[in-house]
């Protein structure tokens, strides 16, 4: 199996190999990475040995079903969001799916945007949070209240604000480039030019740096690459 070396990575567990096969020939298009198998012990194996932003993963499945593979994942306290694929739409099925670790649930027939919605809302997500607050430095950002602060001191920032400094959050010391921010922080229909970015890379500093002037600036520009959240850049 050949693995691309692009931003995002997807496994996709499907039995039904046209649905399968139509979610990874739209992802690819999308600028994703996608992997496929057709069944629940590859599936996990897979996803257990390997590593993913996403994985798409359907209830009824041969070898190993969606609901067993979820359980064993989160056991093995592998956290990769997981968004269940299923034909079933009853409340019970959405409540098991929800209770055995899954992060969202979508039922078919879905609409291929929706999915990638779906995917994009979840990768946003942070994975490796303490409880539900992600911290760099004195900077701490709360993912269930929506609180920021800086130095024990409570910033206002707006949604798309508070969505691009999660993203950097997620990714400290690390240097993003304006089509990863755009393709992470913007809905996918977005018609999103790269000057944008700069503009709320600017909003974020003069929120976050620029009031804080004795203690270090988090946000720093790698000139001719992109953005980097860090003590020092």
């Amino acid at each position: 199996m050949v693995y691309y070396s692009l931003t995002m990575r997807i496994l996709i567990v499907e039995d039904e190999h046209k649905i399968a096969n139509s979610i990874k020939k739209g992802l690819e298009q999308e600028s994703y990475a996608v992997d496929v198998c057709y069944n629940g012990t590859d599936g996990f194996d897979l996803a257990s040995t390997e590593d993913y932003d996403v994985i798409a993963l359907d209830i009824l499945l041969p070898g190993m079903d969606g609901i067993t593979i979820c359980k064993k994942l989160r056991t093995d306290n592998i956290h990769t969001p997981i968004l269940m694929l299923t034909a079933k739409g009853q409340t019970t099925d959405k409540v098991q799916g929800l209770d055995a670790g899954a992060d969202d649930y979508l039922t078919k027939p879905f609409a291929f945007e929706e999915l990638l919605a779906r995917i994009r809302a979840l990768v946003r997500r942070p994975r490796h949070a303490v409880g539900t607050t992600l911290k760099v430095e004195d900077l701490t950002l709360d993912t269930l209240s929506y609180e920021v602060k800086r130095a024990n001191t409570v910033v206002q920032l707006s949604s798309r604000e508070f969505a691009l400094l999660e993203y950097l959050m997620r990714h400290p010391n690390t240097t993003l480039t304006k089509d990863q921010i755009i393709g992470h922080v913007w809905n996918y229909d977005a018609d999103i030019l790269p000057n944008t970015v700069e503009v709320y890379i600017g909003y974020l500093r003069n929120k976050l740096d620029k009031p804080f002037p004795r203690v270090p600036s988090l946000i720093h520009t790698i000139r001719g690459f992109g953005y980097k959240l860090g003590k020092d850049a």
